[in-house]
């Protein structure tokens, strides 16, 4: 089967052969997530997993960022609206849920900034290229939210335990050295030649025995899966809680998307 087109408003899926690409789009916005890039998040790894012809993904931001975490004004609904909540943590929880389960491999090329939820979805992928231009960051916590998404599920699995401790407690950024040197970047490379490089790696597994990769990629991602079911539950009751405090609606009016980057960085993950 082919794969369906997502809102291409917000999400592009492009390509033809055994490779697509699939890039947050946009880019007005670096990329943060809103309400439809949130559902069409949770949903392209289905239709790409259902779809034959495709056997390697390559996940990208369009424009200058790979993403700037959650669209602030989809995360003060997120805070007020209840019901609304209730749907936003069911999608955030699919998310986490279908990139663990999708067999094929994604190769993410982190091409810009890489915050909040922009940053789950980069660890969340198989290998990860990022540009030397570009940084990693998870400021849940400065936000006053907990980071159910991604970095409290996946990041002690990827580097230690007080490494990450510091690094979720602060929200500090990781620029692209530090993170290649933590563990949540393969390679760091130029700007130019990220894409290519991203595409070479997609195309080379494509071309290996389906079956054996993708029950290689199952068993690899039975540790974490095992590791992720401890603290899950928790994790993703605890962000919905906080995310109704008065801690962050009072936080969320302080940052806007259209700051600068900074060490705090931009956005927290709509999830």
């Amino acid at each position: 089967m082919e794969t369906k087109t997502p809102d291409p408003e917000v999400l592009l899926v492009e390509g033809t052969g055994s490779v697509r690409t699939v890039t947050l789009n946009r880019p007005e916005r670096m990329n943060a997530v809103n309400e439809p890039l949130h559902t069409a998040l949770a949903n392209v790894w289905a239709e790409l997993r259902d779809d034959d012809n495709v056997r390697a993904v390559v996940l990208t931001g369009a424009g200058k960022a790979f993403s700037a975490g959650g669209d602030m004004d989809y995360l003060s609904r997120v805070s007020t609206d209840p019901e609304f909540r209730y749907r936003t943590m069911a999608d955030a929880r699919r998310i986490v849920s279908e990139m663990l389960a999708f067999p094929k491999p994604v190769i993410a090329a982190v091409n810009g900034p890489a915050v909040g939820l922009g940053c789950s979805l980069a660890v969340l992928a198989d290998v990860v290229y990022i540009s030397e231009r570009a940084f990693m960051a998870d400021p849940h916590v400065t936000l006053g939210v907990v980071a159910a998404d991604g970095g409290v599920l996946a990041w002690p699995l990827m580097m230690s335990m007080l490494r990450a401790k510091e690094y979720l407690l602060t929200g500090d950024r990781i620029d692209a050295s530090e993170a290649q040197r933590l563990g949540l970047a393969n390679h760091v490379v130029t700007a130019e030649t990220l894409l290519p490089k991203a595409y070479a790696l997609a195309e080379r597994l494509a071309g290996q025995p389906r079956q054996a990769l993708w029950d290689t990629k199952r068993a690899l991602n039975m540790h974490m899966n095992a590791a992720i079911a401890n603290v899950i539950d928790f994790a993703f009751a605890a962000e919905s809680e906080t995310f109704a405090l008065p801690q962050f609606q009072s936080s969320l009016k302080g940052y806007t998307t259209e700051r600068n980057i900074s060490s705090r960085s931009i956005a927290v993950s709509a999830s």
